[in-house]
């Protein structure tokens, strides 16, 4: 099993869609200097760093050593992942795994992305074939557009339970300082929007965000020495397939399905929905919200939409999802699923202010990105 591991503290900048007042070392120093704040802590007791961006969008290569003043890691030991919108997640589950292994005590997770400064359709499109692959090449609108339309004929399911989930997400951005969408929306708003890729509206998608995130994590006894509330990381479940793209079962969530069983099994969990208190998932589309609930066993194939419609996934239900805003409302690729993460964290810490949801005992953070790849993560108090 390896050392016990515990998030400690986390920072984010507030995010938006053009950070022109400062540079990429800059913005990521935010971050990291809000995490060291909140675990009152320098970064003389940071032991190593990993850090991950979509470095092809913004075209920077050896993105680590080229921000390494404002993540902190100039003379320690350091460490890049990419693997394109699963990033954040994986960082994280690198930085566990440094803790975990007893190689470190106190490691310093980073996820970035200035998007205002870079393409990400132009990255998108031209990490595959041209010819055999060209019928995916919207990147990741087309496939949640296909995933999307072939869910809606198989369970009946109308546009305007997708809308009301965009609605409920951009309601609970406005009580997160640092969301970059926060908007008061009906349903019919979000219908009226333009469509991306049927079925998704404009206001179905999740935005291009500037921003960075820090997390901060421990072993056991520095973690019960540095904080009086970590949040205990149970489980932490990676799930990367690596398909050619025209394989993928877009009607079917099968990495996710996967690495939820197999985090349930990890953590003990028997019954999901009677037993997590809190969801950060990873919802590029609002479609996400209806559908992925199934694959994470919190229902039936189909009983989705049940779950938004009842209200049980409202910020007020039984079960909360996303209480940040979620992915879209706020999307700076490289540190999107560690804010998922972060936000878990902060709900088991009691640290999540407005968007603090009571009682919270145990929580679940997904990343989501590639070829349909999934990561989960299950924290607990």
């Amino acid at each position: 099993m390896g050392e016990k591991v515990a998030i400690i503290a986390s920072g984010q900048t507030n995010h938006c869609s053009k950070r022109a007042d400062v540079n990429i070392p800059e913005m990521i120093q935010e971050a990291v200097d809000r995490a060291l704040l909140q675990a009152n802590i320098t970064l003389d007791d940071i032991d190593a760093i990993v850090i991950g961006n979509m470095e092809h969008f913004e075209g920077i290569n050896l993105s680590d050593m080229w921000a390494s003043e404002g993540a902190g890691s100039v003379m320690k030991p350091a460490m890049k992942i990419a693997t394109g919108g699963t990033t954040g997640a994986s960082v994280a589950a690198c930085a566990y795994y440094h803790c975990a292994s007893g190689l470190f005590d106190t490691v310093l997770a980073i996820g970035w992305e200035k998007l205002s400064e870079s393409d990400p359709t132009g990255g998108i499109i031209t990490a595959f074939d041209p010819i055999v692959e060209r019928l995916t090449l919207a990147g990741a609108v087309g496939g949640l557009a296909i995933e999307a339309t072939a869910y809606m004929k198989a369970h009946n399911v109308p546009e305007e339970v997708f809308a009301l989930a965009a609605v409920r997400s951009r309601q609970n951005a406005k009580r997160n300082p640092h969301a970059h969408l926060k908007l008061d929306l009906t349903v019919e708003q979000v219908l009226e929007t333009p469509y991306i890729a049927y079925p998704i509206h404009y206001l179905d998608m999740c935005p291009a965000s500037d921003g960075a995130c820090a997390v901060i994590m421990a072993s056991e006894k520095r973690a019960k020495d540095l904080c009086s509330k970590p949040a205990w990381i149970d489980a932490v479940v990676c799930r990367h397939n690596h398909a050619w793209i025209g394989d993928i079962p877009y009607g079917k969530h099968s990495t996710l399905e996967s690495a939820a069983v197999e985090a349930y099994k990890v953590a003990g969990i028997t019954n999901p929905l009677e037993e997590l208190d809190v969801i950060e998932l990873y919802d590029p589309a609002s479609y996400t919200q209806v559908s992925w609930l199934e694959y994470l066993h919190l229902c039936e194939l189909g009983q989705g939409r049940r779950l938004v419609e009842e209200g049980i996934t409202a910020f007020e239900g039984k079960l909360p999802l996303n209480p940040s805003g979620g992915v879209v409302s706020t999307n700076p690729i490289g540190a999107t699923a560690l804010i998922r993460v972060a936000e878990a964290s902060l709900q088991i810490q009691c640290r999540a202010d407005l968007r603090q949801v009571d009682g919270v005992k145990r929580a679940l953070a997904t990343g989501f990105g590639g070829s349909y790849w999934n990561e989960v993560f299950i924290l607990s108090a």
